[in-house]
Parts: structure tokens; sequence; C-alpha cells
């Protein structure tokens, strides 16, 4: 998505060069179906009322349930939120994910219409979005741009698992997290967030959603093993490597550890060179988040390390990883 600043350069000076090619019916007609968008789904777009003073949006994913960006949940309790009608209704937060910027909240009342859903692979670099949200008032607001790059599933600071890269092409507005990203064809493909990406919006697709929200509406928030250690890269040196038989030269070196956490009471030391959790080498640090998924938490976990030269085991009972309130 553009600021205002940006997209009026873009507006007024390509529609500048492209009139010529355009008729005036042509350039009526795409403008018409954007706004047939979001009037088409603005009876799935709310206002969420959870922060101070500013509002953020979110839409219907099932009935009676509204999916919103975490980071924009600063309270658990006396969360309202402002219907399409022009109503306000409570809501309960029924759980938040902060490491995918997902929320849910549960509606004690009105009904919300539920938006046609698409999923986000189809998205290409260079298509054409609008991102629609409800305003703190109840009101409408738009911003449309384009898609900027797409990829593979990733891991997001906090850990989070996502199903798909898909970033926009700029910052969104205030008020847009937790807004429905669409695509040309009418349908929602994901849930815009300012959260994750420093400078530029990004889009959680449909499938991470459905994934998280279902594990938050059954459990209240999604689970992560926590051992309680910071490390870092490493290139070992090659007599290491040939004397342990090693797969790799890279590895992790722990730099520091958290009082009373999985890793210091299974015996880490600062200093230790993890190679492998479990069955798994440990080439960087997302190697590790990838190894502590929710089936881990309370589970023992075999680390492999090297300490003084000398190759060493220590098992490691995995905790689970505390969420903290907001993302900035």
């Amino acid at each position: 998505m553009v600021s205002e600043m940006q997209r009026c350069p873009f507006v007024a000076g390509d529609i500048a060069m492209t009139a010529p090619s355009h008729s005036p019916s042509t350039l009526r007609t795409i403008s018409d179906d954007l706004a047939a968008i979001v009037a088409r789904l603005a009876p799935s777009v709310v206002a969420v009322h959870a922060r101070h003073r500013l509002a953020s949006s979110g839409f219907a994913w099932r009935e009676g349930v509204i999916v919103t960006a975490a980071h924009t949940v600063k309270r658990e309790e006396g969360i309202s939120v402002a219907l399409p009608d022009g109503s306000t209704a409570a809501a309960v937060l029924a759980g938040r994910d902060t490491g995918t910027d997902i929320a849910i909240l549960k509606l004690d009342r009105g009904a919300v219409e539920l938006p046609s859903l698409a999923d986000a692979s189809s998205l290409k670099v260079g298509n054409l979005v609008v991102a629609i949200a409800r305003l703190g008032r109840g009101h409408m607001s738009a911003d449309f741009g384009l898609v900027a790059g797409v990829g593979s599933a990733w891991r997001t600071w906090r850990g989070g698992s996502v199903d798909r890269w898909i970033s926009l092409d700029g910052g969104l507005r205030a008020g847009f997290s937790g807004a429905p990203l669409v695509d040309a064809g009418g349908q929602v493909v994901g849930l815009c967030t300012s959260a994750l990406l420093r400078g530029a919006g990004v889009v959680i697709p449909n499938a991470t959603v459905s994934r998280v929200a279902e594990e938050l509406l059954a459990k209240g928030r999604v689970a992560r093993g926590y051992l309680g250690l910071s490390m870092q890269p490493v290139e070992l040196p090659q007599s290491w490597v040939t004397q342990m038989s090693l797969a790799s030269k890279r590895a992790l070196v722990v730099v520091s550890l958290e009082p009373g956490a999985p890793a210091e009471q299974a015996g880490i030391l600062i200093g230790d060179v993890l190679l492998a959790l479990g069955d798994k080498a440990t080439v960087d640090t997302d190697a590790v988040l990838a190894i502590l998924g929710s089936e881990r938490v309370g589970s023992s976990l075999r680390a492999s390390l090297i300490r003084g030269g000398a190759r060493i085991e220590h098992t490691i009972i995995v905790g689970e990883r505390t969420q903290r309130d907001g993302c900035r």
C-alpha cells in the first residue's frame, strides 16, 4: 500500500502518460469496479477498539468470530467492535498469537457478513490489490496498490510460521492493520499487518489465519517451544569438522542464558557450540525455531554440543514461550 504523498504522483503521472491509450469509459469502468469491490466487502469489515485512541480493522472469519491484528489488541477486557450497520457490540478476546500477529475475537451479538475467501497462492508480483478498513468512527476506507513480493513459507521475528511471503508496495495507513486484503476478483486473500516488516505492509495469508484461528479458538493460545538461550552463528574450524565427522561447518554458539530457563537447568553453558537438537542440525537460528513447534512443549530434546573441543550431549526439557503484548 502507498501513502497519500506516494500515491498522488503515481495516479497523476501514470494516468497522464496513459490517457491517450485509454478511453474515459475504460477508466470509469476500472474506477467503478474498485468501488464495487469495496461496497461488496464493507458488510464483512469492522472497526476494533482494543487499544488507546486508535482503532484497528478486522473482518468476519466465521459466524460470530472476528479476526484482527494481534499487535492492535492491547487489552483483554472492554473490547468493542463497530459493526457494519453502525451499531457497537462488545467482543471477547478468544486468543492472540503475537508470532503471526493474529488475534481472534468473539462477538456477543450482531451479525457480520462472511466474505468470500481465496487462496493467496494465486497472487503474483505486480497484481493490483485493495485493503479495506473500517476506521474508528465506523466509516469505510480503502487503499489500493501492488503486490511487491511473494515467496515461500517464512518465520517471523517472533517465531511464528507463515505459509507464504506476501509484501505490499508501501506502509499501511493508520487503522489498516487487521484489514482484509482483497484481490481483483473481490475475494479476501489474507490479513494486513504493519507489525512484521518495518516500513511496509505484510499479508498473512488465509492458510495461516485458518490454522492459527483454529488453535486460538480451541486453546486460547498458540504454544511454541522455549529454551531460554541466545545464539549466534559460528563457522567451525576444519580440524573439528574432520575430527568429529561433522556434516557442516556451520553451527550456533550460546552467547547468553536466561536464569532458570530450560537450557540453564539442563546444564548448557555460555560458549557451548550447539550442533544439533534431536536429529536436526542447528546451522542457524531459523533451524532452531523450526524444531520448537507446539508439539515439543514439555518433551525431552537431546542437544549435541561442543564444549572445550570435545563433543558432549545434554537433554533439555522444552518449555513454553511466553507471549508478550504487542509487536511494537
